[in-house]
């Protein structure tokens, strides 16, 4: 390597570690780190959006690949939704390559207008980066999601009807994209809050986009925000909330725990013809835990990286509760169909 070279990499690393003595940046730094060692087993990259938030998981992360000498990728999304997006994803590459972070863009090329455009945004935005990351061998996306997304995404959900386990799943540090992927999503901020995030960024780069849908009152979310304000004021703390939330994790666990056990003794997975039998007890246990044994099946014979919908799963499971009739089912992907005392679950594709 060139002399010029390397001493533009020694300038670039001490400044990271000159912003490490900052003491409350030391603070959050240690806490990610600790964090990061406990899940991350191979490679990692880091969704990039470009806000504050975003901008300080950026920065983490590269202090955390100097030090440990780990290859990061760094994924930012261009989702053509608004007019500026292109330019501000070219602006936020230009910006980390300054600071020695190579980043690369990545393009959706074109959406459904009459759809929720945020979750079309969503759902596009990993779909490109679990791209990536199968053809790096990538096993663990880093997104900013920090302890305001996980009380804004409660009362989301809450408002869509959600059950227990869509409620609190947010708040879980690492989970799964979709069934049987090795790709995981990893929220080492999800523990603190939006404005230490603020101060990092601030205090380092000096560098953000601001995306204006998080001030529109067209979109759920922006709703949500006021929403909790009011709520703020009438005494919600993050204390509270997150009493609440873990009281409803245990709930979770404990429902967990006999779904499974209601999945080991009354179904049989065939594994040559990737199908299962319910045995005829599988539907006499208790709604909730027949709800979400079934919907498992569901999901893992349709190889689908979402739930079957609520509804169309509740119907179903009440359809063959209730009927002698022998005719198929179709659901995600997969066949139901009713055999002497059980039922019979296999894919469609066959």
């Amino acid at each position: 390597m060139k002399k010029k070279n390397l001493s533009v990499k020694k300038k670039i690393h001490n400044f990271y570690s000159k912003k490490l003595d900052d003491p409350r940046i030391k603070r959050i730094y240690l806490n990610f780190k600790k964090k990061i060692s406990t899940h991350l087993a191979n490679r990692f990259c880091v969704a990039v959006s470009g806000g504050a938030d975003s901008m300080a998981l950026c920065f983490l992360a590269k202090c955390y690949s100097i030090e440990k000498n780990k290859k990061v990728y760094f994924f930012i999304v261009d989702h053509k939704l608004r007019k500026n997006s292109t330019l501000e994803a070219n602006l936020v590459k230009k910006k980390l390559n300054q600071y020695q972070i190579s980043s690369k863009i990545l393009n959706i090329k074109k959406f459904n207008k009459k759809i929720n455009l945020q979750s079309f945004a969503r759902e596009n935005r990993y779909k490109l980066i679990i791209k990536q990351s199968l053809i790096k061998n990538i096993d663990m996306i880093l997104t900013a999601h920090h302890k305001d997304d996980l009380i804004e995404n409660f009362f989301i959900r809450l408002l869509r009807g959600s059950g227990l386990k869509g409620l609190i799943s947010f708040s879980n540090i690492k989970s799964n994209l979709k069934f049987d992927s090795k790709i995981f999503i990893l929220r080492p901020l999800i523990d603190l809050p939006k404005k230490d995030l603020v101060y990092i960024s601030k205090n380092t780069f000096n560098f953000n986009v601001d995306d204006p849908s998080n001030l529109d009152d067209k979109f759920l979310r922006a709703r949500v925000r006021k929403l909790i304000l009011n709520l703020e004021e009438e005494g919600l703390t993050m204390n509270k909330f997150k009493l609440s939330l873990n009281n409803l994790s245990k709930s979770n666990n404990a429902i967990d725990y006999y779904v499974q056990k209601n999945i080991n003794n009354n179904s049989n997975y065939l594994k040559l013809t990737n199908s299962v039998i319910l045995k005829d007890d599988f539907l006499k246990q208790p709604d909730e835990i027949v709800f979400r044994s079934f919907s498992e099946i569901i999901q893992k014979i349709g190889k689908k990286s979402t739930f079957a919908r609520g509804a169309k799963v509740e119907n179903l499971i009440q359809y063959l509760k209730s009927t002698s009739n022998y005719s198929k089912k179709t659901l995600s992907g997969c066949i139901i169909q009713k055999l002497e005392n059980s039922f019979i679950i296999s894919s469609e594709k066959r």
